[in-house]
């Protein structure tokens, strides 16, 4: 039995569990700077929002994404090399874990204080067990830090064995693998946290991508991105969640979208899903993961997912809004 096939064994929470993923661009809206002050504020709307779950009853596991937060630490670093000693990339994965889930932590519980709630909520630093020969490695695509001249690309490429591509107008930048998450290796903790009513935010921007030293077993830090609605299937899963929801700039998954004849999908059963996949209607680099996320919740036994904005949660949870998936053929 493999990890998430003994983690879907294990006993359940008679409380319902969900896990909501967020995208890091929740902390800076379109056309802000993403300033602290700016992520501290949209940091208190996004919990507010997810009041919603606790006024009905639900354990909570939140996970988010990291892309602007860290590309800005991965700028500081190119800015500052000559002076300050670099950090590797899972480094700064680790400390924006810390960073993001301190604003959503502190805003989540002033969310609660001020409904008279009694809860705890702890920001867990989560390592993703990713395999050192998954495909991705031998084929980096994964855009991540500043911006560069040609010359400068080449350099890095020289220097520390970077992969470096042409990223459209953006000009010259790194790449890096963008490998499928395997294990959350905190699932435990993670599980009996929420379990015992805690709100548990991990896994922050897809968690921190280790893999298994061959000679000692050690885990070790490895420089790659892991999307983070793939790690938050996982974590799903780990944890039983009754419900797994992906909140995203729109309000829902559309077909035929761009065109005239978009149309927003309603409920969805797996066979529809998986068709609707092979006709290739999400994009990779948009709805494609997420999409893919829910499917291999619900074909590793979860019952629903649901995917949808923040401004519609309400009338999502009572069927009014969003795209629901369940777990029947």
């Amino acid at each position: 039995m493999d990890d998430i096939q003994a983690s879907r064994a294990a006993p359940a929470s008679p409380t319902p569990t969900v896990v909501v993923a967020m995208g890091g661009h929740a902390f800076m809206l379109p056309g802000e700077r993403g300033t602290h002050e700016q992520a501290t504020q949209n940091a208190r709307a996004i919990c507010s929002a997810l009041m919603v779950f606790i006024e009905a009853g639900y354990n909570l596991v939140l996970t988010h994404g990291n892309g602007p937060q860290v590309g800005d630490l991965l700028d500081q670093v190119e800015r500052t090399r000559d002076h300050i000693p670099t950090r590797p990339l899972d480094v700064l994965v680790a400390e924006t874990e810390g960073s993001l889930g301190y604003l959503l932590q502190r805003a989540m519980l002033n969310e609660l204080r001020q409904r008279d709630v009694r809860r705890y909520v702890v920001t867990v630093i989560t390592q993703v067990l990713v395999d050192e020969g998954d495909p991705a490695f031998a084929n980096p695509t994964k855009p991540v830090g500043p911006s560069m001249t040609e010359a400068v690309a080449k350099q890095r490429e020289a220097e520390h064995g970077w992969a470096i591509k042409l990223d459209g107008k953006r000009g010259w930048r790194r790449v890096v693998a963008s490998p499928r998450p395997k294990k959350v290796i905190q699932r435990h903790m993670i599980r009996e946290a929420a379990y015992r009513g805690h709100i548990v935010i991990a896994a922050g921007g897809g968690g921190i991508p280790v893999t298994k030293d061959a000679t000692s077993n050690d885990y070790v830090g490895i420089e790659a991105v892991i999307d983070k609605d793939l790690t938050s299937s996982v974590l799903a899963t780990d944890v039983r969640a009754d419900l797994l929801v992906i909140l995203t700039a729109v309000d829902g998954v559309y077909i035929n979208w761009g065109t005239d004849d978009e149309t927003r999908l309603g409920a969805v059963t797996m066979a529809e899903c998986r068709r609707y996949i092979d006709e290739g209607h999400f994009p990779a680099g948009s709805m494609g993961p997420k999409v893919e996320a829910i499917y291999g919740f619900l074909q590793r036994g979860g019952r629903r997912g649901l995917i949808t904005d923040a401004h519609s949660l309400v009338d999502a949870l009572d069927g009014r809004a969003g795209t629901h998936f369940v777990g029947r053929i």
